[in-house]
């Protein structure tokens, strides 16, 4: 590859606001030369502001599913229809830097051992460093660490994040990058196989990092490449978030783990931290209700007694 094109890859479901703003960052992007979005179920709304900017840029292809076959089977679509040498997954709320493109280009040409993924620096919205976006490789150890917080009781122990490590000037083989952002040729990413579609949302980066270094390639992480993440802006609920990610989890252990004992050891792991998990979400959910109708009560409650005193602009007759 002398002078590689980029194809950007977005999937969204119900993305909600943020939606068109990593669009447009997209399409103003120097260095992206295609932009494929793959629509699950996105409203009526999105959808015609979608078809509208894809009808006024010839470098934008939107595909419209129908329904929400997830994440991994939508990358998997976008990339087939894809025509660029590299390909970039990037989330439909993560808003890519002007320079981004260009320098994810020259970072790819650095790379002579394949396959490979270049991941970039995942960035919150106050400018930190997001959680996932450098991280160790994921085992039942490493789990047990990170999960069980056991790094805290025992220093020694490495957790299976990596943000809060000194940030390196250039590029760095790390095991696992996130799947908000994350680049591979295009050639590589059909011959691993593209995403495992049995993932339905969740840990299918992890496991396409872990079939790069088993092929024989390396992760890269890209610190100068920098991505702002939204995060959590779908309309799905928490809990069902939850679920797909303990389904995630679980999936990935039975795959590269199968032994009884070992599929033991991933329910008694997994299950109890993320029963805890759902308990929380569904607790916040009817803690948020609760606290909405109780809001409602009073002002209902206020209203009544103004009126009762005859404090209400325009309510008598």
């Amino acid at each position: 590859m002398i002078n590689p094109r980029l194809s950007v890859v977005t999937v969204s479901w119900k993305t909600g606001p943020r939606l068109m703003e990593a669009v447009k960052a997209v399409l103003a992007a120097p260095g992206v030369d295609e932009f494929v979005m793959v629509s699950h179920e996105n409203p009526p709304e999105s959808i015609a502001a979608l078809r509208e900017m894809a009808a006024r840029h010839a470098n934008f292809t939107l595909i419209e599913t129908g329904e929400n076959f997830g994440f991994s089977k939508g990358c998997n679509i976008g990339a087939l229809a894809a025509a660029g040498d590299l390909i970039l997954f990037l989330n439909p709320d993560a808003i890519l830097a002007p320079g981004s493109g260009a320098q994810l280009k020259q970072s790819a040409l650095t790379v002579s051992k394949r396959p490979w993924v270049i991941g970039a620096r995942i960035l919150n919205a106050d400018g930190s460093e997001q959680a996932g976006g450098r991280r160790g490789e994921l085992t039942p150890r490493t789990a047990a660490i990170s999960f069980l917080r056991l790094d805290r009781l025992m220093p020694g122990l490495r957790n299976l994040h990596w943000e809060r490590d000194a940030l390196p000037d250039t590029m760095v083989p790390v095991p696992t990058v996130s799947g908000a952002a994350l680049m591979m040729r295009r050639d590589d990413f059909f011959e691993l196989g593209g995403f495992d579609e049995r993932y339905f949302l969740h840990v299918e980066d992890i496991d396409l990092c872990r079939s790069v270094r088993v092929a024989g390639g390396d992760v890269w992480f890209e610190p100068r490449v920098q991505i702002l993440h939204f995060g959590a802006t779908s309309q799905a609920s928490p809990l069902r978030v939850e679920t797909h990610k303990a389904a995630g989890f679980v999936k990935y252990f039975w795959k590269f783990y199968p032994g009884p004992l070992q599929r033991l050891a991933t329910l008694l792991l997994i299950m109890p931290i993320y029963g805890a998990l759902w308990a929380r979400v569904a607790w916040l959910a009817v803690w948020a209700r609760t606290r909405d109708l109780a809001r409602k009560i009073r002002a209902r409650l206020r209203l009544l007694r103004q009126r009762r005193r005859g404090g209400v602009p325009g309510d008598q007759d």
